[in-house]
């Protein structure tokens, strides 16, 4: 991104398409009329911009900005998700890095995470067997892409029903990238778990040699 008023808020450039100021009149400064979801970590931000596009904004909470962890987790995934593009995965437009205001711009999902839609009675019954083989599809897509056509390979480590996201034609986005890393070709294995508890594979839990392919 870029800012009119130049570097004043550290606005690392992406795309060039889209300034600070776009983002701020965009969410009369992230007020919570445009907020969609709040997590843990961060708030998400529906935004139309100037120019008609609709983006989603991942606002990091002012205590996680000072987390020396959760500014890795926000570069890491500004790393991975410039290097990738895969219509599966996630899009970045932009991101701004500051210490007192720190968001991702998204594409714009017309739905919500799988975890949401599945744990919904009335979302659910859109996902008839069909469409939910088509998701598991473009999942599978999506890591086979990161593990096989990226050079070096690149492993996800949290894929989850939360990650999953689903656009307007219920097609799957892989997203969440912060515990992402490139695959060293020369080591075999990792000495510290990553992931969710209940998806990562069990001998990752059990400290075995032994791990899934796909994570």
């Amino acid at each position: 991104m870029s800012t009119k008023n130049g570097d004043l808020f550290s606005i690392w450039n992406y795309d060039g398409q889209i300034t600070f100021e776009d983002i701020i009149e965009a969410t009369e400064n992230f007020d919570i009329k445009y907020c969609i979801g709040i997590g843990g970590y961060g708030s998400v931000y529906r935004a139309q911009l100037p120019s008609g596009k609709i983006v989603a904004l991942k606002k990091l909470h002012q205590m996680e900005s000072h987390n020396p962890a959760f500014v890795k987790s926000f570069c890491n995934e500004v790393k991975m998700l410039t290097k990738i593009r895969h219509k599966n995965i996630i899009n970045l437009h932009g991101f701004c890095l500051h210490n007192h205001c720190m968001f991702l711009v998204y594409q714009y999902m017309g739905k919500s995470s799988l975890f949401y839609v599945l744990n919904n009675d009335a979302e659910a019954k859109e996902l008839n067997w069909s469409t939910r083989v088509n998701v598991i599809k473009g999942v599978a897509y999506a890591l086979s892409y990161m593990h096989h056509d990226c050079i070096p390979p690149i492993v996800h480590r949290d894929v989850t029903s939360t990650n999953v996201l689903l656009n307007s034609q219920l097609e799957a986005i892989v997203s969440d990238f912060g515990i992402a890393r490139l695959l060293d070709l020369d080591s075999s294995n990792q000495t510290l778990v990553a992931g969710t508890y209940g998806y990562i594979a069990p001998g990752e839990v059990l400290s075995s040699n032994i791990s899934e392919i796909y994570l």
